[in-house]
């Protein structure tokens, strides 16, 4: 019998009823305009704002994954939550959203957890209430008809060791493998919205800058905020790995946009990372 993660979020950050979830979702794709794609896709940075919220914008990321099949799909997000380690994954053999069940890669998982022991703190956990990676897998189940296997991994330490550490191992561990990354994110946190769109903008910048690195420093520098500034850097540096070299910025909004209250909002972007074709 499978281990099923229950969903914690279904009928809060997303429609419970599954016929409404696909049709949401749907539209919101649909409505999604994404310039022509020129090159190879490995990944993209998603929002992860319940869908009223940043759907529109997580949309035009999960768009560049119409008509993938890849095997294996590795969902990066933030840790919310504080358990002692560095970083997360789930005990449990799938999740679970009202479009279906995810089966995780545990033999993936285990072999990640063998190459990076001694130098990450590497724990599974039963029944997390993590929103930020869950909450990307109805679009993956949407534009990826194509059964395909999770790799979830949660980030508590945010540090660029650890996502440098982290990138380059799963980056080993997938090379000659079908695979897609999401980096889940939300930008900077209630602040005025002419002051949120400055703090992004310039965060965005280093995301399109390719610079995993300064991803990670923005905070301490001052310049810009993410929440998961570990899980984008993670993911450019494994995607750097394998081949990747541009990062293209799809949309930019805040809550504002959906709520009309523009005295403190929460920022969202979405961006395209790639293998530029060669002429």
């Amino acid at each position: 019998m499978t281990d099923i993660r229950p969903s914690p979020i279904a009928g809060t950050w997303y429609p419970r009823n599954p016929d409404i979830l696909r049709q949401s979702i749907d539209a919101q794709l649909l409505a999604a305009e994404i310039p022509p794609l020129q090159g190879e896709v490995l990944g993209v940075v998603a929002p992860h704002a319940g869908h009223r919220y940043s759907g529109d914008v997580a949309a035009h990321a999960f768009k560049c994954f119409e008509g993938l099949e890849p095997e294996i799909v590795v969902v990066v997000s933030p840790l919310h939550s504080h358990y002692p380690g560095d970083v997360f994954t789930t005990e449990h053999d799938a999740y679970s959203t009202p479009l279906g069940e995810i089966p995780v890669d545990l033999e993936l998982l285990d072999l990640l957890n063998e190459r990076i022991r001694g130098h990450i703190v590497f724990k599974k956990i039963r029944q997390d209430s993590e929103h930020s990676l869950e909450i990307e897998l109805p679009f993956l189940q949407r534009v990826l008809p194509h059964p395909f296997r999770l790799l979830p991994l949660m980030i508590l330490n945010q540090t660029s060791s650890i996502a440098e550490t982290l990138g380059q191992v799963i980056a080993q561990l997938l090379k000659g493998k079908s695979s897609l990354f999401v980096a889940s994110s939300d930008l900077s946190h209630f602040y005025p919205a002419v002051v949120a769109r400055e703090y992004d903008e310039a965060f965005l910048s280093r995301i399109e800058a390719f610079d995993p690195e300064g991803v990670v420093n923005a905070e301490r520098e001052g310049v810009g905020f993410a929440c998961g500034r570990g899980a984008i850097a993670t993911v450019l540096w494994a995607a750097r790995q394998l081949g990747a070299d541009q990062v293209k910025l799809l949309r930019y909004a805040h809550s504002g946009d959906v709520t009309g209250d523009h005295h403190s909002v929460v920022g969202y972007g979405s961006a395209l990372i790639y293998k530029a074709k060669i002429s």
